[in-house]
């Protein structure tokens, strides 16, 4: 064989070695061949554990998953998003138009939100009642449909904390037109191990990453199921109501009772539709929760204070944002009650009347 029948032998080699790879590619980006899918810049991967994740529910008629996100989180720039979603469809009798149904999972990270409006919205949606306390020292919460993780000090972005969130809806899309509302993802040992998976990756790809990746092995808080209408006293807290017309509308998701936090959320609610908050209480001592707060401003008319409590800083937080009726002088005097009350509880001397 001559010297140039030996360099096309190599360069067609060499092409087909390409194509091999490039093959490859390919079938890892359509989830086909041997090859699986991951999500979230790589920290999901499918038939992981997380039933969204299952490949059995793509066995299901009209069932497929599909997956989008940013550029990975950087120093340079601090926020990213990502989902992943499974959709299906039912198209019924002839008579009836196909009707889709999905269930999305979305992962926010970044610095929590600064201008006071937004970052109200935040915290009723992250720090909601239906969310218990992470274990294991993890400052966060995490629910059915939900969780949120604060990371260290060195994620923090121009003074305010860097969080993780994950939140789950599910969308309908047929004759009586698009809905959407809250949606499980798992037990919360499930929702918890996708948390620190994507936490972990994302803290790596910013450089801000511990020492030790993030993990989670002890018993969860067991949070009541939520109460229809809202109760004298509101949340189970002394002193604390909420005056407002047609009350069975209303819904309150007593959360965490500890020493180290205490949570509750009432929202508005129709059937068929998705709750809107109406008001929050929040009591907090964990450090990095409390740093949820800085930058707000404080004071009873504002519904937020700070009480030194055996040497620790405890935040009290109340916020009502979605009924107007309600008078203002009324909603300051549930804010002190809440304080006091929760204050004696846990042993704190605050102002205010229980």
């Amino acid at each position: 064989m001559g010297i140039g029948a030996r360099k096309r032998l190599a360069a067609m080699g060499g092409i087909l070695a390409g194509a091999v790879v490039a093959a490859g590619i390919g079938l890892y980006a359509t989830d086909s061949g041997p090859f699986h899918s991951t999500y979230c810049w790589g920290a999901w991967h499918e038939d992981s554990g997380a039933p969204f994740l299952d490949d059995e529910k793509l066995e299901e008629s009209g069932s497929r998953r599909e997956g989008s996100e940013t550029a990975p989180p950087s120093a340079e720039h601090p926020r990213a998003t990502c989902w992943v979603e499974m959709t299906s469809t039912w198209d019924g009798d002839a008579s009836q138009e196909p009707m889709r149904f999905g269930d999305r999972i979305t992962v926010d990270y970044g610095p929590v939100p600064g201008g006071g409006t937004e970052r109200h919205k935040w915290l009723a949606q992250n720090l909601h009642g239906s969310a218990a306390p992470l274990p294991d020292g993890l400052d966060g919460v995490v629910g059915s449909d939900r969780a949120m993780l604060v990371l260290p000090e060195e994620c923090d972005v121009s003074g305010r904390p860097s969080a993780v969130t994950i939140r789950a809806e599910s969308r309908g899309d047929g004759p009586m037109g698009e809905k959407t509302l809250s949606s499980a993802i798992g037990p919360p040992t499930v929702v918890a191990g996708l948390l620190l998976d994507v936490a972990n990756t994302a803290m790596g790809t910013v450089g801000c990453a511990p020492e030790e990746p993030l993990r989670s092995s002890s018993p969860f808080v067991t949070v009541a199921e939520d109460d229809d209408g809202v109760e004298d006293p509101l949340c189970r807290i002394p002193g604390v109501r909420l005056d407002v017309d047609r009350q069975s509308y209303y819904r309150q998701q007593v959360g965490a009772v500890t020493d180290r936090l205490q949570t509750c959320s009432v929202a508005w609610s129709l059937l068929g539709q998705e709750s809107e908050p109406v008001a929050q209480y929040v009591m907090t001592s964990i450090p990095r929760l409390a740093a949820l707060f800085d930058g707000l401003p404080e004071g009873r008319q504002n519904g937020l204070t700070r009480v030194t409590c055996d040497g620790r800083e405890t935040v009290f937080y109340g916020r009502v944002h979605g009924a107007p009726a309600v008078e203002k002088v009324a909603v300051e005097r549930s804010f002190e009650n809440f304080v006091a009350s929760v204050g004696h509880r846990i042993g704190c001397r605050t102002e205010g009347k229980a």
